[in-house]
């Protein structure tokens, strides 16, 4: 019912196809834009020669998961990193800073005495 009344009133949608193959033939990029920048990419590749510097600490350091690193560096598919398999760039080296260890808060560390329940009495 509605198609033929859309019908009649010429509300079809245009054709997108050839808008689309003309903004492809200008030079944009269409679709969702990539998820690590050629430069992340570098970076990443550079941490990775450093054994000492997880995967996880470096997609933390750059803000991207774990699958999207190993997404945009395929050399990490095969399990093992070495450094001779994943190329580097000499650009300025960096380092990832770990993390401090969080220390507990201090009112897990007392002991409750017998009581079980909270006095507000000094």
């Amino acid at each position: 019912m509605f198609v033929d009344l859309a019908r009649r009133l010429d509300l079809q949608p245009a054709d997108p196809v050839p808008d689309l193959d003309a903004a492809r033939a200008s030079g944009k990029r269409l679709g969702r834009p990539t998820a690590m920048t050629p430069e992340q990419i570098r970076h990443a590749r550079d941490l990775l020669t450093r054994p000492d510097n997880p995967v996880a600490s470096i997609a933390r350091l750059l803000g991207v998961s774990r699958s999207t690193l190993y997404k945009h560096v395929p050399e990490l598919s095969s399990g093992r990193r070495t450094t001779t398999s994943i190329p580097t760039s000499e650009e300025t080296p960096m380092t990832i800073i770990p993390r401090a260890t969080p220390t507990p808060p201090p009112h897990w560390s007392r002991r409750i005495s017998g009581a079980t329940r909270c006095s507000t009495a000094p």
